[in-house]
């Protein structure tokens, strides 16, 4: 665990001398928005300098919140410390990748890093039940939610891709590729639904999700959300029937 810690911080540290300026980093609400979580995580945990935009998404602002880094409509948004500005996670995440190419944000193998770069856009792209059904809350967790068969569905693929990653793993670390990749930083917020609703997992799956629930990240980035109060109600219904967030699943 040392070991694997210490390689962490000397990655970090060599990201951080790639790039001294700050990136700005143009977020929602770090309680519910689980594509900015996706994006700070790649800036937090490769140790590139940042501050926070924060855009009230849910409370009718986004348009002006926005207005800097127009033509983009949703978050998250990164502004690159000449000023560019780029939209999407999955483009931030490779921009940042060609930014500081020695800082470990794909798996060095090329078999591992095509893999990674599959189940990363694999999730970009889909589980549209998981998503819509679970919308991501990271304040509690829900007991009395009964999962429909097309969420079902979706975990049984996404526990099918993990599996898939683990095998092309160079290391032995508790992350999909062994060292934490932009794939750890796109199923993060998979792993918040799994423990936010109590979702079925189990074996290697329910290793990974809890991997991401100890991970210092996650509680910095709830710590965030905690310092931001809603304006109105929260966005996503909640359900009645609630534990405090869990430690493990």
């Amino acid at each position: 665990m040392a070991s694997r810690t210490k390689r962490h911080f000397r990655r970090a540290d060599r990201a951080a001398r790639l790039c001294r300026m700050s990136y700005e980093l143009y977020v929602g609400h770090a309680s519910y928005s689980s594509w900015s979580l996706r994006a700070w995580l790649l800036l937090h945990r490769f140790g590139l300098e940042h501050r926070l935009a924060q855009v009230d998404v849910y409370e009718g602002r986004k348009m002006a919140d926005l207005a800097p880094v127009a033509p983009a409509r949703t978050v998250p948004v990164l502004v690159l410390p000449d000023g560019t500005a780029v939209g999407e996670s999955l483009a931030i995440a490779e921009t940042l990748h060609e930014r500081h190419p020695d800082a470990g944000f794909w798996p060095a193998d090329p078999a591992a890093r095509a893999a990674a770069r599959w189940v990363t856009s694999e999730m970009h792209a889909g589980f549209g039940a998981l998503r819509g059904n679970c919308p991501m809350v990271v304040t509690h967790r829900r007991t009395d939610f009964v999962p429909p068969a097309e969420v079902l569905a979706d975990l049984e693929r996404i526990g099918e891709l993990w599996a898939f990653a683990r095998t092309r793993a160079a290391g032995t670390g508790p992350w999909l590729f062994g060292e934490y990749s932009i794939a750890d930083a796109f199923y993060a917020p998979v792993a918040m639904r799994i423990a936010g609703y109590g979702l079925p997992v189990a074996g290697a799956a329910r290793g990974y999700v809890n991997a991401h629930l100890a991970d210092p990240a996650i509680a910095a980035w709830r710590e965030i959300g905690a310092g931001w109060p809603m304006a109105e109600e929260p966005p996503y219904a909640q359900g009645t029937a609630r534990e405090p967030w869990p430690a493990a699943v």
